[in-house]
């Protein structure tokens, strides 16, 4: 009997997830004694234009992966099998390990184009082979936290819980999107293995079958009610508004019941949340809160809390979970500098920053985000907040560092008030925030 295929790449598979070019280059390298220590730099060149800053998130995550990763026996066992790769270079491999330096924006950090999510600073060999797996990981967290906070934003504090998990794009993006999710601000998710992964508390309520299993509706409420108190019951299987009027006959028969709120699924959702909140307080149960869901993203959120619509939390799903709008950013690796030289492609639409480099965030006298500058790594700057952080040294994790990951919820609440306001729009427009490049870099780049 075959070995069943697993869901998820193990630890001891994670060097192999890379891009064949990634090995053949390193053995290149190695095969012609190239171990002078280079840098690359992880940046994207334009924000999508659905998106006016970008919400950086995975990229400390990346690097502490990066910083243990091993080449095993197992891997290297079918390495060999490739028919590539000389057997003295997957002896070299064997002893692999990541010794260089790290720089991470903090998880949570908003980002605008040209400026390095992270840095690493290793024998060319290391850095080369860590590019496919960065990308990955931080391609994925990025893009969903983006757009998470953008849903945040537009539910103007109401809780939103996700609900994505079914549509996200495979397992790995299911469970590592709660991560995302957390730090953009969401209050829950239905994701029992993300939540609890991610410590993220968990929401959920009942499935239409649930109701349709029962000989009635209200069977189904009285049941799942006294099942879980405080629940929330969904009211569309059949009529919405017919069902409201099931959960306030149930809680007059029997007082002992209690609902905590009513969630709407189909049909128009504010007309729908008007008239349920309308018979709701009729009845004498304001309490009881109103929840929306059903193809929601930020724009019908908006538009929705724009009407007056009375709604008091929102489960949001594939439009979230797959970044509908803009799935993807045109994440770049490239090197930077080697040996003590600094490195340019200058392919067309494709130039890149030289050098080591850092970011200073400026803050007007209202505390507000004014505008960035890229600097050279070792160029005085004298004002503004150096963004960077030196998360690996030496190929080892700043466990103190890494701890304030978990503040990236925190971080983006406090980044959002400090936004300017234009960024926080919801439609389509260029960030129109100052990035500008140091003295030091412009003349580095005008001259490389």
């Amino acid at each position: 009997m075959s070995r069943p295929t697993p869901l998820q790449v193990d630890d001891d598979e994670l060097a192999l997830l890379t891009d064949l070019y990634q090995l053949t280059m390193t053995q290149a390298y190695w095969k012609e004694a190239m171990d002078e220590v280079a840098t690359f730099s992880l940046f994207f060149r334009r924000l999508p234009p659905q998106r006016r800053f970008m919400l950086a998130c995975g990229q400390q995550h990346a690097a502490e992966v990066a910083s243990r990763l091993r080449f095993t026996d197992g891997a290297l066992a079918r390495l060999a099998a490739v028919d590539q790769f000389e057997t003295a270079f997957l002896d070299w491999l064997a002893n692999w390990r990541f010794e260089g330096d790290i720089w991470t924006l903090p998880e949570g950090t908003p980002v605008f184009a040209n400026e390095p999510l992270l840095e690493v600073d290793a024998p060319i060999a290391q850095a080369q082979l860590l590019e496919s797996l960065v990308m990955n990981l931080v391609q994925l967290e990025t893009v969903l936290a983006s757009k998470a906070v953008r849903i945040v934003t537009a539910a103007r504090g109401r809780p939103v819980v996700d609900f994505g998990m079914r549509r996200m794009h495979g397992v790995d993006a299911a469970v590592r999107g709660v991560r995302a999710y957390r730090a953009a601000g969401l209050a829950g998710t239905s994701n029992v293995l993300g939540g609890l992964r991610h410590d993220l508390a968990l929401n959920g309520t009942m499935a239409h079958s649930y109701v349709l299993a029962h000989d009635s509706e209200r069977e189904a409420f009285r049941t799942f009610a006294r099942h879980y108190p405080q629940t929330t019951l969904l009211v569309d299987t059949h009529d919405t508004l017919a069902g409201v009027r099931q959960v306030i006959a149930l809680m007059r028969d029997e007082p002992e019941v209690r609902i905590g709120a009513v969630r709407l699924d189909s049909g128009d959702l504010g007309e729908l949340a008007k008239g349920a909140r309308a018979l709701l307080d009729e009845a004498g149960h304001p309490e009881v809160k109103i929840v929306a869901s059903s193809g929601l993203d930020e724009h019908a959120i908006a538009a929705l809390l724009a009407d007056g619509a009375p709604i008091d939390a929102f489960g949001v799903g594939t439009q979230m979970g797959v970044a509908a709008d803009a799935p993807v950013i045109d994440l770049s690796y490239k090197l930077v500098e080697y040996a003590g030289t600094p490195r340019v492609k200058h392919s067309t639409g494709k130039i890149n920053l030289p050098g080591r480099k850092q970011v200073y965030r400026h803050r007007d006298a209202a505390g507000q985000f004014s505008g960035d500058v890229i600097a050279l790594r070792d160029e005085p700057i004298e004002d503004g907040q150096p963004l960077l952080r030196l998360l690996v040294q030496a190929g080892r994790l700043d466990a103190n560092e890494m701890a304030r990951a978990d503040d990236a919820r925190e971080r983006v609440a406090d980044a959002l008030h400090r936004l300017p306001d234009h960024l926080r729009r919801l439609e389509e427009g260029g960030s129109g925030y100052p990035v500008a490049l140091s003295q030091g870099l412009e003349h580095l780049q005008s001259r490389s």
